[in-house]
């Protein structure tokens, strides 16, 4: 995170909650912009680059789920939803959306706060110094390890907050099973089966950018009874 205060798009439709969450998370160091439905995110989304974006998923209209699935086909911004639902596939679903992480309504300001910069310190730091880069190879995928950056021949892949921090998990443990609890720990989530799958979920999608065939990996392996593990060329 720099100096700047990070910019937040809060999305609800309840116009109360939205106030409330303006007022909290302005008065804990943010700049917050708000928008009352999809399509007017969809409409702020077009001018203005955000941090981070906090979506309600039960919405008139477009819901959070479609949103988020819109957001990830050209942004990394991370995406915390916020729905009333707290049910494990209800989970499953949102992080397969692409979302990185999930807060079931009621919560507490507090929670919301602390995932939010949880969230926030995952996110890669541009690497300013001169210094030569380390970089893993993966077929034609080339991933550096200083800058967090991921690239396919001369193109960028966008990768989410989630993602990012998986990379910089394996990469500093190449070769190295590491299991689903471990990564589940420094991912920083709640230990819990749920959460277990929802690494699972992650991993897949991870697979989708850097494997020429996502169901055969050869670079992101599962190891049996052991998680999984990176093995670069």
């Amino acid at each position: 995170m720099t100096d700047v205060d990070p910019h937040l798009l809060i999305v609800d439709d309840d116009e109360r909650i939205r106030g409330l969450l303006r007022k909290f998370l302005m008065r804990n160091g943010f700049l917050v912009t708000a928008a009352r439905d999809a399509a007017h995110a969809r409409r702020i989304l077009s001018g203005l680059d955000f941090d981070m974006i906090v979506l309600d998923v039960m919405m008139p209209g477009e819901d959070g789920m479609s949103l988020t699935r819109a957001i990830r086909e050209n942004s990394d911004t991370p995406v915390l939803l916020l729905t009333a639902k707290g049910e494990t596939d209800d989970r499953i679903a949102g992080f397969e959306a692409g979302a990185d992480d999930y807060l079931p309504k009621p919560f507490e300001p507090k929670e919301l706060l602390l995932r939010i910069n949880a969230i926030l310190r995952r996110m890669p730091e541009v690497d300013k110094a001169e210094t030569v880069p380390k970089v893993l190879h993966l077929g034609d995928i080339r991933y550096d390890i200083d800058r967090a950056e991921m690239w396919q021949g001369d193109a960028p892949v966008r990768l989410t907050a989630t993602e990012s921090q998986l990379m910089r998990i394996f990469s500093a443990r190449p070769a190295e099973p590491i299991s689903r609890t471990t990564l589940v720990e420094e991912l920083g989530r709640d230990k819990g089966q749920a959460q277990e799958r929802a690494v699972d979920v992650q991993i897949t999608r991870l697979r989708r950018k850097i494997e020429a065939d996502p169901k055969q990996p050869r670079y992101l392996q599962t190891v049996r009874g052991a998680g999984y593990m990176l093995a670069p060329d």
